[in-house]
């Protein structure tokens, strides 16, 4: 892989040194973030709704316009675009609206003629249709233009009518000519649609009977196109984003953690970088074009920076490089330790974050459990308490005991049902080195809660402690629990898919845990993006317990299909809560959003599933499937995760 290594104290020099120097065109210095590019996150990419996929585009990147907003009305025009009949014109451009402007006209036409140049003696037009809609202006005109046909989402009154920064954005605008008899022109940029249907065949204007072609070309006022993309080639040929200079970059799919000794190829080799270059064209470069080296190294454990530096040529002249950089972390261990490693730890010495167990739900947590073996009470313990933890309500150890401040003395058995314990303490204790653990937390809501351990033993069997009824809960509304230990140690090591979020689809799933009818289950986790696309993201599966028969297998981007499910008619088999308001918003913030997931099994053949994803924006986003009709047999549903370009890691 080219410049991929680990490079010496000198290349951070001349890394540095990048700053002080001017670009190839005036003397700015095309950056991102240049002044904090050590301070830099990985996080901050822009993700943007993935748009309606055009077929056969070609890059044609230029501008159509001043961009200060003073081209008047025909004075700067777009390449001209051959339309044949019987064949479609796709086009993709920004268009830029002056903030100032207070006249609806202040935006393009899109102008109809004959296969000749504007000038030329044969010259003639079918006419124009603007983007803005004002009937009774002239937002179309010329003789071949049929006004009453034209149909848009957005209309004007006057001119001077509010709401012309409605037009701006990314538009795609389509001529289709498939049909002799029904010649449609579309234009939109997913805020505002415009449509023109000219329901029979079109004259021709053409001085040779024999040529079809129809010619389109864009005409800017008062603003400014950014041409981008065409499915046909212009007169001239396109002109490719090669051509113009790159402005600014971010990096993906940069680890979160590496683990100390990991070669730097191994680390950076899915790293690509998003380069925007002027017009707003954005293309994604491969490691291999980029020079990327970790600061200050990668052979000390810590937070470390990543720096990469992008090099290109422009009208054959060598241009400054822009440079991105991303923290990442290099670490002796991937997971999340309680507890001295050693088992030294004493009693009520470190605590685990406190989770909330809403009233009707069941928490799951899993971990591994290490012991000195000294005594049983060496093991993991459960502590429900309130939220700020001044009420205890059952301090519950591994080992069939317990108390807490509404406990009398060591009544346990007047507080709730425990299972009794082992049968062979001896062979419990020395299976628990090392044994993986599955807490289950219940909330009655009626003031009384259940907690559930499922230990599997290193000796391979599998033990079980309860605490059924515990009747100790004096506010069900604020219900906490969290662990400790107690010359033990337990390691939190669930991660599903590969930590540079490589996993491809359906490549890794997570334990599956049973629903029980008339339950919720709930389990929380941070979850990592790729940020590509929507679906890069956890996925819920729900299934039987062997996994034959798929209820559901439910997207965080309000998607989701099943066995029982007829393509994406996903309103057929549940209620969506209908997706984000701002997807692209709502993408970026995935990245290190924690997640909690509630799996809801109502006994009657239905299900719902609720995601509550606080993102890494500081907001809080929703998606829910309610009423899943598709459970086939109650007492059989269980859920797990998978996960496509991304990682999980529970709580």
């Amino acid at each position: 892989m080219r410049h991929l290594n680990i490079l010496s104290t000198a290349f951070c020099a001349a890394a540095m040194g990048l700053l002080s120097l001017t670009s190839c065109e005036g003397g700015d210095l095309y950056t991102v973030d240049a002044p904090d590019w050590i301070a830099a996150k990985a996080d901050s990419i822009a993700a943007s709704k993935v748009p309606e996929e055009l077929v056969g585009m070609m890059e044609d990147v230029y501008t159509i316009g001043a961009t200060d907003y003073t081209t008047g009305w025909w004075a700067v025009f777009s390449k001209y675009y051959q339309i044949p009949d019987g064949q479609v014109w796709n086009a993709e451009f920004n268009l830029n609206i002056n903030p100032a402007a207070t006249n609806t006209y202040k935006n393009f036409a899109l102008i109809l003629c004959n296969d000749e140049d504007r000038g030329a003696a044969d010259y003639k037009e079918y006419g124009a249709i603007r983007f803005d809609n004002q009937p009774s202006g002239n937002s179309e005109w010329g003789d071949y233009i049929i006004r009453d046909n034209v149909e848009s989402s957005l209309t004007f009154n006057s001119d001077t009518d509010e709401g012309v920064d409605k037009l701006g954005g990314k538009v795609t605008l389509t001529i289709d000519r498939i049909d002799p008899n029904n010649f449609i022109i579309r234009m939109t940029n997913g805020v505002v649609t415009k449509t023109y249907t000219h329901k029979s065949a079109l004259t021709n204007l053409n001085a040779d009977g024999g040529n079809t072609v129809i010619r389109a070309f864009l005409v800017p006022e008062g603003s400014y196109i950014g041409f981008l993309r065409t499915n046909i080639e212009p007169i001239g040929g396109c002109t490719s984003a090669e051509d113009k200079l790159p402005l600014s970059m971010t990096l993906n799919g940069v680890p979160r953690k590496v683990l100390q000794g990991t070669e730097a190829a191994d680390v950076f080799a899915n790293i690509t970088a998003t380069v925007e270059f002027e017009q707003g064209v954005t293309k994604t470069i491969p490691a291999a074009e980029l020079t990327l080296q970790a600061v200050p190294d990668m052979n000390t454990l810590g937070t470390k920076s990543l720096v990469a530096v992008y090099s290109k040529s422009y009208k054959g002249e060598n241009c400054n490089p822009i440079i991105a950089s991303a923290q990442f972390e290099v670490v002796d261990k991937m997971y999340t330790v309680l507890g001295a490693e050693d088992n030294t730890t004493g009693f009520w010495d470190v605590h685990s974050e406190a989770i909330k167990v809403e009233p009707g739900e069941t928490f799951v947590t899993t971990f591994t459990n290490y012991t000195k073996a000294a005594s049983n009470w060496n093991n993991f313990v459960v502590c429900l308490t309130s939220g700020d933890g001044s009420t205890e309500y059952g301090i519950l150890r591994a080992d069939n005991w317990g108390w807490g401040s509404a406990w009398a003395g060591e009544e346990l058995g007047s507080k709730c049902q425990p299972s009794g314990g082992q049968t062979d303490w001896a062979a419990w204790l020395a299976a628990m080195d090392g044994a993986r653990v599955t807490v289950m937390v219940t909330n009655n809501g009626d003031g009384t809660a259940d907690v559930r351990s499922v230990m599997l033993g290193t000796d391979g069997q599998t033990y079980t402690q309860d605490y059924i009824g515990l009747n100790t809960v004096t506010n069900p509304d604020d219900f906490y629990f969290h662990f400790t230990v107690d010359g033990s140690h337990i390691v939190f090591d669930d991660v599903l898919g590969a930590e540079d979020n490589s996993t491809g689809f359906w490549n890794a799933h997570s334990d599956a845990f049973h629903v029980p009818a008339g339950m919720t289950l709930t389990r929380r986790f941070r979850n990592y993006t790729n940020g590509v696309g929507n679906w890069n993201n956890f996925v819920v599966c729900l299934t039987s317990g062997d996994g034959s028969t798929e209820y559901g297998i439910l997207r965080a981007d309000n998607w989701g299909w099943g066995t029982g499910w007829e393509g994406g008619e996903l309103a057929t088999k549940c209620t969506p809560s209908g997706g984000q308001t701002d997807w692209g918003a709502w993408l970026a913030a995935m990245d290190e959003a924690m997640v909690t997931v509630s799996v809801t099994n109502h006994g009657d053949g239905t299900a719902d599933v609720r995601c509550v994803m606080l993102g890494n924006d500081g907001q809080t986003y929703t998606q829910d499937y309610i009423g899943l009709n598709t459970v086939t047999n109650p007492d059989n549903l269980y859920f797990h995760f998978t996960v496509d370009g991304s990682h999980l890691v529970f709580e």
